[in-house]
């Protein structure tokens, strides 16, 4: 499903953010990308995604080489993909259900098809009661919720999940870990950044440790 090979990336002013990484992680496997902020999980994720482009080496995923992937092919490689991002990225003129169905929307799908998704994945991060809210008038674990479910709501083929409970209370971090898994059992590859390695061994997934851009034992 993925791989890379000598994956260097140096972003500006010299700084390497991540040092020959080669990975395998293969299709409907769950893996946990473990470390202390500042380490690299974030920009490995964002490479996956083709958000930001390696200073060397070949990543592959679902058998393309994404690092020479013409722009244009990229929008069809991310409708495979599911992300939770860190920083949430929401629409912050849409409303908590339009933010999670335009996903859906952007594909072409039938309105009543988007319309049962959507509230399908808004019963699960329990969230159906706050759909007509905008952004600004949810918590920091609620927004965080709406971007869990707009990751979701399209059946990716893989999930990519930066630090996706810590803003969750215990309860519904665990609901949340439990739903990932579930996807998982279905098939759904999972890469999941955390900084709580314990959480990750815990539920018996493949952990990957990085310490200052580089995998460590």
């Amino acid at each position: 499903m993925i791989q890379m090979r000598h994956i260097t990336k140096v972003y500006k002013k010299g700084i390497h953010a991540l040092e020959d990484i080669n990975v395998k992680i293969g299709r409907g496997e769950m893996v946990f990308v473990a470390g202390p902020s500042g380490s690299g999980k974030t920009t490995f994720l964002k490479l996956i995604y083709a958000e930001i482009i390696a200073t060397t080496g070949l990543i592959f995923v679902g058998g393309k080489n994404i690092s020479s992937l013409p722009l244009k092919e990229v929008p069809y490689l991310r409708r495979q993909i599911g992300v939770v991002y860190q920083d949430f990225k929401l629409l912050y003129q849409k409303t908590v259900f339009e933010n999670i169905a335009f996903a859906l929307q952007v594909i072409g799908l039938p309105s009543a098809e988007v319309y049962k998704r959507t509230i399908k994945v808004l019963n699960i991060v329990e969230l159906t009661h706050k759909k007509d809210a905008f952004p600004h008038q949810l918590s920091g674990g609620e927004q965080q919720r709406v971007a869990i479910a707009r990751a979701i709501v399209n059946d990716p083929a893989l999930i990519l999940a930066d630090e996706p409970t810590g803003n969750l209370d215990t309860d519904l971090a665990t609901n949340i870990m439990n739903f990932f898994m579930e996807a998982n059992r279905q098939g759904t590859t999972l890469v999941v950044a955390t900084h709580n390695k314990e959480n990750a061994l815990k539920m018996g997934a493949h952990v990957i440790h990085l310490n200052s851009g580089k995998i460590v034992k």
